[in-house]
């Protein structure tokens, strides 16, 4: 069974080694902090930044803070020592990056047994977002994703530049086109795999909101339900994009409502708001409630049906 995973409209990027900025980061209002142990971190900075990153834990998650942390790939060398310092009970999950294979994430699930055993933490408590870098990590997503009841979030990206563009070869644009099949690939997988709440990213033009709202729609059109980002001033359009708006909330209302109704008189589809809508319609109704439920916006009376 799945670790029960939170709806992140948001996670920001905070490189581990920037103890002031981690500090300064909660202001921003992402529903989660990623502080980075990989690549925003220099070689010799490594050490210091793990140890910063154990006292942030502490300090922003005693205050009820979701935390993740981006451990170093299995191939470094160093993705022991960073597990053994960030387990802990205000760890919500990693990033795991440069994910080729299933027997990557279940390395990784041994290795957490082995932690969170040693740090008085429930087994199998902190989750594992894989980073599908590579040709190979998406081609084999739905195997990674199935790997283990940890892997709770997971989303293809397609960023400019980088490790993916690398190893697929594509060519990136503003637009997308290029990245589309495997961001949609990767979200057929992690959905198929029952990933409840998938991740995607790759928006790096700092100073492009305009891009990144046609981008950060384009995700949720797909079907994702939230975004890694890399820049505060991406905060407030990401969260506003993935929040459903209260129109959308009272229409799976009255949907749900309408079907009930048209059940009570021993029916099983009805017209509503000019379309035809069955059981298949009111079930996407209520796990979007329940997300909205689960993110605060609505209360437990306002479910109108049974969670």
């Amino acid at each position: 069974m799945r670790i029960k995973a939170k709806p992140l409209r948001s996670a920001l990027y905070v490189p581990g080694n920037k103890i002031e900025w981690i500090r300064k980061a909660p202001k921003y209002g992402a529903d989660a902090l990623i502080l980075d142990l990989e690549d925003s971190v220099p070689i010799g900075e490594k050490i210091a930044a793990r140890a910063n990153v154990k006292d942030m834990l502490e300090e922003l998650g005693n205050v009820g803070h979701t935390l993740i942390v981006r451990v170093n790939s299995l191939g470094s060398g160093l993705i022991g020592s960073d597990l053994e310092a960030v387990i802990s009970q205000n760890l919500y999950g990693i990033i795991l990056p440069k994910v080729q294979s299933a027997a990557d994430v279940l390395e990784v699930d041994t290795l957490l047994n082995l932690f969170e055993s040693r740090a008085r933490v429930s087994i199998g408590r902190t989750f594992v977002d894989p980073g599908l870098e590579t040709a190979l990590g998406v081609r084999n997503a739905y195997e990674i994703a199935m790997a283990s009841p940890r892997v709770v979030h997971m989303g293809g990206s397609g960023g400019k530049g980088g490790d993916t563009a690398r190893s697929i070869g594509y060519h990136w644009t503003a637009e997308g086109n290029e990245t589309l099949f495997l961001r949609s690939k990767v979200l057929i997988d992690s959905r198929a795999a029952g990933v409840e709440f998938p991740l995607s990213g790759g928006w790096f033009e700092i100073r492009d909101l305009d891009g990144l709202k046609k981008y950060a729609n384009g995700l949720k059109n797909l079907g994702y339900t939230g975004m890694h980002i890399i820049h505060p001033s991406h905060v407030p359009i990401v969260n506003e994009i993935f929040t459903p708006t209260e129109g959308d909330i009272a229409t799976w209302k009255g949907l749900v409502q309408a079907m009930a109704q048209m059940r009570k008189e021993g029916g099983a589809a009805v017209a509503y708001n000019g379309d035809m809508v069955d059981i298949a319609h009111e079930e996407t109704a209520k796990s979007m409630l329940l997300m909205a439920y689960d993110l605060g916006l609505i209360d437990e009376s306002e479910l109108i049906f049974d969670k």
